[in-house]
């Protein structure tokens, strides 16, 4: 019976790799080529699945045959019919230092060109860069545009943990659908050529690879690694766009299914065939009864057309199968009555208090689950902070779930106002037709509760002209929802980036420089004059919402903490923006209130220069906004990059100087170098006025 199972086995997967017939199916080391790819155009579906088998030879001078698509030296390893995927070599880029800070073996940006329709497997690769202070990044080959980057950090290599990639000395990331041809890119920001002389990066497929601090010197020696593309047939079409006489699902025993990464559909044998779907007559029944035991001993396996059929012995009933009922005598009174009548009384007690009983249960079961939930969300903690500062907190209202629910229309899309990496923000209309915001995260930390608790107490009291006014809370849902007022005209970074609209023209000099100073102000506030300082965390264009008077508020406190008052600084994981955050909290963790005053100073040279603060579009020295502020200003250069829509006239060139010194001022590397915010406020404030 094993063997029988082997020989089986081994049949169906050369089913799977069935060429055309008369074509070869091979190339070197690729001994699987299926049809639809093939190594002639009269062996491949179109040119689209086109395979080059050319002589590839060796520094030995060996020669050997090895699997391309037309034009492309990427090698393609592995094909696979039934996964639809495809297996190539992908390229490493890597950025290296010598001792004496002089770069060599650059090939910090290189193409992965197969030349091929077929998009990168988002579910099946990750980007990886290793390093200390490495940059990661994959972008498109034709504009650059950015689309995946990590940042990889590490001060010694002791810092490092084998088999991890979680930040220290490497890095990962999942990439986008949709994703074909891209550049790798890996940049070094700092030398560290006594243990870590290169920095790397590389699209690798999930679980071909694991991190080693030896990986820091030279990665080892690999050349490439293992990139999974998700192929499908079709020139941008999808099932329901081809008929039957067009479709390249030739099998009779087939039927098409749409690609889930890019466009196109793919094919496959129905359920009880197997083979290649691609040809005539390529799936094949399955002969079950050989290959499985399904059926119970008594019954005897007969194979039909994609399925199987177990017959009982004479003088038994039932369908013979082992997960089914099996095969019963057909004289055993007792189950001949017992089992229908059973089934009859069983049927009419489901009738008769099925729907009533469903009905309380599931009512009784909802309003569990939402006092479960109020209870773990801190619901009652709340309600005794509330009672305990009653008097001394401005109204902080505890919304039903109900209510929200109704607000947004169910959480409809139409009533998104921003995405980010923390959670969703819905606008809401309450029954008295006040609009709000509502925040709705992703993730809720049941071991934080106490103190998201109290830093919401602590927010509801913040009262300033320019934050955000936190309304109220819903903790019957399992991850708490924010109720903030509602902010009608957009983010300061629409209006500064958003070129294709009006608002950008309409920042005026002046009203940059007010809202700079109106922010200033909110953050030395935050700082400096609550009960409990607050460290905002996360400062940037995006989170600076304008009113219809062009009044600016700091919104999204989501990764903001409190400082006690007898602490200075407060050891937290990492969070912020790349391109906002500050280094020094970056590499020691250590979160002051001098990381807003850095990330402040990078929406100071926004306003200034209306850059974008990372991109990957502009040349390499530039893409960090903030570095090449600094570097710019240390050469004198900074009308040559100020924002080109200031007019430029003697009182602005001196207001525009005095605010660049300011953002330096802000953007120095030791924290303890740089002004605290009510100093930056004053600064902004004295500008303003004497000018």
């Amino acid at each position: 019976m094993v063997m029988v199972m082997m020989v089986c086995l081994t049949a169906a997967n050369v089913a799977w790799g069935q060429p055309k017939p008369g074509c070869s199916g091979s190339c070197g080391n690729l001994t699987n080529i299926p049809y639809p790819f093939g190594t002639s155009l009269e062996c491949s579906f179109d040119e689209t699945f086109l395979i080059s088998c050319n002589d590839t030879t060796y520094q030995n001078g060996g020669h050997h045959k090895q699997a391309y698509f037309p034009n492309s030296f990427i090698p393609i390893t592995n094909i696979s019919l039934r996964d639809h995927e495809l297996r190539v070599s992908g390229p490493i880029a890597r950025d290296c230092y010598y001792a004496d800070d002089e770069e060599y073996d650059r090939h910090a940006n290189v193409v992965m060109q197969t030349n091929s329709k077929f998009p990168v497997s988002s579910k099946r690769n990750v980007l990886v860069a290793i390093g200390c202070e490495a940059i990661g990044a994959i972008e498109s080959p034709i504009n650059y545009d950015a689309l995946a980057g990590c940042l990889s950090l590490c001060s010694q290599v002791e810092e490092v943990k084998n088999g991890t990639c979680s930040g220290a000395g490497c890095c990962q990331i999942s990439i986008a659908d949709g994703v074909i041809d891209y550049s790798l890119m890996a940049e070094n920001l700092f030398n560290h050529s006594d243990f870590n002389p290169c920095d790397y990066s590389f699209v690798v497929e999930v679980g071909a690879y694991s991190f080693s601090s030896l990986d820091l010197v030279d990665l080892q020696k690999r050349e490439s690694f293992p990139v999974v593309l998700d192929w499908a047939v079709g020139n941008y079409q999808s099932c329901e766009q081809v008929n039957n006489s067009s479709t390249a699902c030739q099998s009779t025993h087939s039927e098409c299914y749409n690609s889930t990464n890019g466009p196109g559909y793919r094919c496959k044998c129905l359920e009880g065939f197997q083979g290649n779907p691609y040809l005539v007559d390529g799936c094949q029944d399955i002969n079950e009864c050989e290959i499985w035991n399904l059926c119970v001993s008594q019954a005897t396996c007969h194979n039909n057309v994609g399925g199987v059929e177990c017959r009982c012995p004479k003088g038994h009933i039932g369908d013979g199968l082992i997960s089914g009922k099996g095969c019963i005598l057909k004289d055993d009174k007792y189950l001949r009555f017992a089992i229908p009548m059973g089934f009859c009384l069983c049927l009419l007690a489901v009738l008769i208090g099925g729907l009533w009983i469903y009905w309380g249960l599931k009512r009784r079961r909802f309003m569990k689950l939402k006092e479960k939930f109020f209870r773990q969300n801190g619901g009652l903690l709340l309600q005794q902070q509330l009672s305990d500062h009653k008097g001394s907190i401005e109204m902080i209202k505890i919304f039903t779930a109900e209510e929200l629910k109704r607000a947004t229309k169910n959480y409809d899309e139409s009533m998104v106002l921003g995405q980010g990496s923390f959670g969703t923000v819905y606008k809401g209309t309450l029954l008295d037709n006040k609009v709000v915001a509502i925040k709705k995260s992703k993730v809720c930390d049941k071991n934080q509760i106490e103190t998201f608790i109290n830093e919401m107490i602590v927010l509801s009291r913040v009262n300033h002209r320019n934050v955000v006014k936190l309304l109220g809370c819903c903790l019957e849902t399992e991850v708490p929802l924010l109720v903030y007022e509602f902010i009608t005209n957009g983010t300061l970074y629409s209006h500064i980036h958003d070129r294709t609209q009006d608002s950008c023209s309409a920042l005026s000099w002046k009203m940059r420089l007010k809202i700079a100073t109106e922010i200033a102000g909110a953050l030395a506030y935050l700082h400096s004059e609550t009960c409990i300082p607050i460290i905002h965390r996360d400062v940037k264009t995006a989170n600076i919402l304008l009113d219809e008077d062009y009044i600016a508020k700091m919104s999204d406190f989501g990764t903001s903490r409190l400082i006690p008052v007898d602490e200075t600084q407060l050891t937290t994981l990492v969070r912020g923006t790349f391109g906002y955050l500050d280094p020094e909290y970056s590499q020691s963790s250590q979160l002051t209130e001098k990381s807003d005053v850095y990330s402040f100073g990078v929406v100071l040279v926004e306003l200034l220069t209306a850059k974008q603060v990372i991109s990957f579009a502009r040349p390499e020295r530039e893409r960090n906004l903030a570095m090449y502020f600094v570097s710019q200003m240390n050469a004198d250069r900074l009308l040559e990059i100020l924002d080109d829509q200031v007019p430029l006239n003697e009182e602005i060139i001196e207001q525009l100087r005095e605010v660049a010194d300011l953002a330096s001022k802000c953007l120095r590397m030791r924290g303890e170098e740089r002004p605290a915010m009510k100093d930056v406020t004053a600064e902004l404030e004295r500008i303003i006025n004497t000018n």
